[in-house]
């Protein structure tokens, strides 16, 4: 190869490249300007959201997740955005994009139902750390929430993990959200006792117990004549906090005053008669 032709090539590459420079250079330099300035602004607006989401009083431990969320949602779009100045043919991109998020989705249902129950229940917050619940079978102390579970701590301390998605679409008790429950028994006395005596025994034991709240008044009425035994039915009203511990208490208070005071609790019996056939 002469001189000629070298010089000739090195022109013709040089023209090439400098086609390529007057064809792409201002949309290259507006892309990088826009990536710039995207950035700025995607960044006040990101911190624009974590405030929003603090007056909110989102829980903290989604906050993180919503603002990152939000962020990468408005960088793919600038990407998108500045690929398309730069001259880039975006409907099969997008395309491609959509099939994959498709495929991903099928493929992740269940984490992300998860994942939308935990937002759910972490911006409605039907319960909280804390609360005592009963969901999905299972009852405890909510001992943390996550993005995708829910973890129990049940009275035998036994850890109970919960996905989100079934706990934030089924029904659920929180036994923590009032301050005052009502505690119910019913108590059992044999047929022929006096029932004013009984209901004064148990007005009694009612009135010592000052765990007991005196609004509502305590009711104490014969709730059912059994097969063998007559039923009081007794509800009386407490801090919640003190629920169980009233419940046992009274159960063996009852017991022991009532056989201090003659009156009788039966239980059942059966009588057998044999008959001698020949």
């Amino acid at each position: 190869m002469n001189s000629e032709e070298i010089t000739s090539d090195a022109l013709k590459y040089k023209g090439l490249a400098m086609d390529f420079i007057m064809d792409y250079g201002p949309k290259l330099i507006g892309a990088i300007v826009v990536l710039i300035i995207g950035l700025w602004v995607i960044k006040i607006i990101t911190k624009a959201i974590d405030r929003i989401l603090v007056k909110s009083n989102v829980d903290d431990s989604l906050r993180p997740f919503m603002k990152s969320l939000f962020g990468s949602l408005l960088k793919v779009m600038l990407v998108i955005s500045i690929m398309g100045m730069m001259g880039i043919e975006m409907t099969s991109f997008i395309a491609i994009l959509g099939a994959l998020g498709l495929a991903v989705g099928m493929a992740l249902s269940g984490t992300l139902q998860n994942f939308a129950g935990g937002v759910m229940i972490l911006v409605f917050k039907p319960f909280k750390v804390g609360d005592v619940i009963e969901a999905q079978g299972y009852t405890g102390a909510v001992k943390e929430i996550q993005i995708f579970v829910t973890i129990l701590t049940t009275p035998d301390n036994k850890t109970i993990i919960i996905p989100n998605g079934g706990l934030s679409n089924g029904s659920m008790i929180n036994y923590s959200t009032q301050a005052n429950r009502r505690v119910d028994w019913v108590v059992g006395v044999s047929y022929g006792e006096d029932i004013e005596k009984v209901r004064g025994v148990i007005d009694r034991l009612i009135g010592a117990d000052q765990r007991i709240l005196k609004d509502p008044e305590p009711f104490i009425k014969v709730g059912e004549l059994a097969d063998s035994s007559v039923n009081f039915t007794v509800r009386v009203w407490v801090n919640a906090a003190d629920y169980w511990d009233v419940f046992f208490d009274m159960n063996e208070n009852v017991y022991t005053t009532f056989e201090k005071e003659g009156i009788g609790i039966p239980f059942p019996q059966m009588d057998v008669h044999v008959n001698n056939i020949k």
